[in-house]
């Protein structure tokens, strides 16, 4: 029990680590190679603090695990909203003026019912996952257009444009970025091993283990991105990280396991876990969208949304 423990504990600090280190890597890299500061915010950034989900889904599915990386996708995006904004919007209250956010959320949801229309059938097959995948490479391109339209006016340019490195040289860049996705591997397979070593000593289903301690830990980077964000009053980087992260996680943390290791899907993630989802993205829509100015998640909402993890945490480990 020991081993595994350790194993699951120095996962998500590498994880964490990496992913970081990734991230600004590929951006820089990115930032050298000419290409545009809202851009690189969307798709750069955006892509990378889902790193770690993608790299530990994908490994869990080679190993066989598809259930895992099924409940480590559905349980990031109820963690990023529900505890990561949750979290942050107690520490300080959150507002949306960015309209690229507005445009998001729409999108959001719309790969929310695509993807759920490829799962009613019980069965995440490689059909699933090429459309999957070309939903992602559809999104990408959406929101490259959109940050190139929007990269004079819209107010998270200067958010971005704040946080990317400017002056580290192509060659640091590289070697960043090399070390982050190294280091992401072997944490990704060093924490699926504990993962699932503490799923068969305990009796619990790869798909809880996924939906708990393995979205938990994946989703630190987004809770260390969004308090950070948060503190430097940058609040449109702390809800559009969780925006982008969880269009990723849906079309490429489910896409790449479902090419990998195709398997029948858990009765519970169509009949518990993709309701809370949606009701939870409803619900951030509702506060952050702005229908009448700027949206705000407040510190009444972000209770709210604390509650809501706890009660769901609580739920799985009675229902299993």
């Amino acid at each position: 029990m020991l081993l595994p423990t350790l194993a699951v504990l120095a996962g998500f600090v590498a994880l964490t680590w990496g992913a970081d280190r990734f991230v600004v890597g590929a951006a820089a890299t990115a930032r050298n190679l000419g290409m545009p500061t809202l851009v690189i915010g969307l798709t750069v950034v955006g892509f990378g603090t889902s790193a770690p989900e993608i790299l530990v889904s994908s490994m869990a599915a080679w190993q066989g695990n598809t259930s895992l990386a099924v409940g480590n996708a559905l349980g990031s995006n109820i963690t990023n909203i529900a505890l990561v904004l949750g979290a942050t919007a107690l520490i300080t209250p959150l507002r949306v003026h960015s309209s690229v956010l507005r445009r998001e959320f729409p999108v959001l949801m719309a790969i929310m019912l695509f993807t759920l229309a490829l799962l009613t059938d019980g069965r995440l097959d490689r059909h699933d996952g090429l459309l999957l995948l070309a939903g992602l490479a559809v999104t990408l391109y959406w929101v490259v257009s959109l940050g190139l339209r929007a990269r004079q006016s819209d107010p998270i340019q200067s958010e971005y444009a704040a946080e990317i490195p400017e002056a580290m040289p192509l060659s640091r860049a590289l070697t960043w970025l090399l070390i982050g996705l190294l280091v992401l591997l072997g944490s990704a397979r060093i924490l699926v091993w504990g993962a699932v070593e503490i799923a068969t000593l305990f009796g619990v289903s790869d798909l809880v283990i996924g939906l708990t301690i393995v979205a938990i830990g994946t989703s630190l980077p987004e809770l260390a991105a969004s308090v950070t964000s948060a503190l430097k009053h940058e609040h449109d980087i702390a809800i559009g990280n969780i925006i982008g992260s969880n269009m990723y996680n849906l079309l490429a943390v489910l896409g790449l396991p479902a090419l990998i290791h195709p398997a029948d899907l858990p009765a519970e993630v169509l009949m518990r876990d993709y309701p809370v989802m949606i009701v939870l993205t409803l619900g951030l829509f509702a506060a952050a969208y702005g229908f009448r100015g700027a949206g705000q998640i407040n510190r009444v909402e972000g209770g709210l949304l604390l509650a809501s993890f706890c009660g769901y945490q609580y739920l799985l480990f009675h229902t299993v």
